[in-house]
């Protein structure tokens, strides 16, 4: 499949970009070398092939959702710029 220029634009157009009359010769190059990847990603035989992803079935364990410190106060505020023991010192806001 090839782009002419006025799918181009037609495109742009669709996608609100704005397009010079010098880029869209560029952007029709571009778009026909994706759709040339597209091609070639649908000549691969996938027959017998399990998908990798989106298992349908299968479903994640849920942990316990537990409420923690986290137990590594020093690691949390190694890089704070100020602190007060183990928080993060801010400056007071007054209105």
């Amino acid at each position: 499949m090839s782009l002419d220029t006025a799918t181009v634009r037609r495109i742009a157009s669709l996608a609100r970009i704005r397009l010079e009359e010098e880029e869209v010769g560029r952007m029709q190059a571009e778009l026909n070398g994706i759709l040339g990847w597209i091609e070639q990603l649908q000549a691969v035989d996938t027959e017998g092939v399990e998908p990798m992803a989106g298992g349908g079935a299968v479903a994640l364990r849920m942990r316990d959702d537990v409420v923690t410190d986290g137990g590594i106060p020093e690691q949390v505020l190694a890089n704070a710029p100020d602190r007060a023991s183990n928080y993060f010192a801010v400056p007071k806001v007054v209105e």
